[in-house]
């Protein structure tokens, strides 16, 4: 049986009295009526009845509360990630730290701050410098860190990361103020480096921030726009002159070893021709040592010997020939030479001849040794 039939009226959901009215239900009404409920839920009291049960609000409370305990105890767990370390505030003060893992804290007691530890973070700094040398250049560098001690880095400053920017940026701003500008443009931008990062360590020494600086980066350096021409004519001629540098040490590393072998060869050739000298030195002063004592012993004959042996090396170098007559005093001299270049030049087959073998023998008085033996002779007496 349908709630609008005639004679229904306590069923129709809206109250709606008189039967007809067919519009909206009542909202004060209807949530006037959800708060007497809950009311009457917790210890408050029910339409229609005064003074309330006890018993059930009691028991009400006490769902409440456990509801209430559950989820309290629920929410104190948390989680702390492999690459990361907590920090435990009771009442706002350090408690302590923790490792990775599944923990449990008392809510509203105690908060747990995580902090990675492990990642390599990247800061960079840039901006307009000026040298020593007065000169304004672009600096672009950058740091990384790492965290090592998780409540230093969150109590020791207020900002660590803001305090690490602030001391990057005046560690370079130092180095750089105290470079001559062509250092840092060009050949000096290790030294650069390595002063920054050692100046940025000194700094932050101090505040004890529990970072560490695992490496610097020098990026870029610069001139301004306005310049960057004549800069980079700068840096391309000193590229020529490291070039051309290059070039002429290669050439004397290639050439100075033949030189250095050059000069040992001659060395050794000079050592070699002092050493036969000396050796013939000692040779002849033998020699003569030997004829020595034939010398004293027979005088006149070894006069001759060595006037004739010397004559004979002497005109074994010569082309001419010397008559001598006996027992005068003219020589004459024959143009042998001339005459063998006239005989070379007219015959068809050119030959060595020796001028004392060649030459026309002169017979009898005329001959070549009758005119040393006059010589010799002449020599023995004293003449010469």
């Amino acid at each position: 049986m349908a709630w609008n039939e005639p004679g229904k009226n306590d069923n129709d959901p809206w109250k709606n009295k008189g039967g007809r009215d067919q519009g909206p239900p009542d909202l004060d009404e209807l949530l006037k009526d959800l708060g007497n409920k809950f009311g009457g839920i917790f210890g408050g009291n029910k339409p229609g009845k005064s003074g309330g049960s006890g018993s059930f609000s009691s028991f009400g409370a006490g769902i409440v509360i456990a509801i209430a305990v559950v989820v309290w105890a629920v929410s104190g767990f948390y989680t702390i990630k492999e690459a990361e370390r907590g920090v435990v505030l009771q009442f706002g003060e350090f408690n302590g730290l923790v490792d990775p893992g599944i923990h449990w804290q008392p809510t509203f007691v105690q908060k747990v701050i995580p902090v990675d530890v492990q990642t390599t973070r990247n800061l960079p700094a840039d901006g307009y410098m000026m040298t020593e040398d007065l000169n304004l250049i672009r600096v672009e560098m950058a740091v990384q860190y790492r965290i090592i001690d998780a409540r230093n880095y969150l109590f020791s400053v207020t900002n660590a990361d803001n305090s690490l920017e602030h001391a990057f940026d005046s560690a370079i701003r130092y180095v750089v103020g105290h470079s001559e500008m062509d250092d840092v443009l060009t050949t000096g931008k290790e030294q650069v480096r390595q002063s920054v990062w050692a100046e940025l360590d000194k700094v932050i020494e101090a505040y004890n921030m529990g970072i560490i600086v695992s490496d610097v980066n020098f990026k870029n350096a610069r001139p301004p726009e306005q310049v960057k021409d004549a800069f980079d004519d700068v840096n391309a001629a000193k590229e020529d002159e490291e070039r051309f540098v290059l070039e002429a040490e290669a050439y004397a590393l290639s050439v100075e070893p033949e030189a250095r072998g050059r000069a040992k060869r001659m060395e050794q050739d000079a050592i070699a021709y002092k050493q036969q000298i000396v050796l013939a030195s000692e040779g002849e002063v033998a020699k003569f040592e030997k004829l020595l004592p034939e010398y004293k012993a027979a005088p006149e004959v070894t006069r001759q010997r060595l006037y004739i042996s010397t004559m004979e090396k002497v005109y074994s170098n010569t082309s001419k020939v010397m008559v001598d007559v006996d027992g005068g005093n003219s020589m004459m001299y024959l143009p042998l030479d001339k005459i063998m270049q006239q005989q070379n030049q007219t015959s068809p087959f050119k030959r060595e001849i020796n001028p004392m073998t060649q030459a026309p023998v002169q017979q009898g008085r005329n001959s070549t040794v009758n005119s040393l033996s006059g010589r010799a002779d002449r020599f023995s007496r004293g003449d010469n």
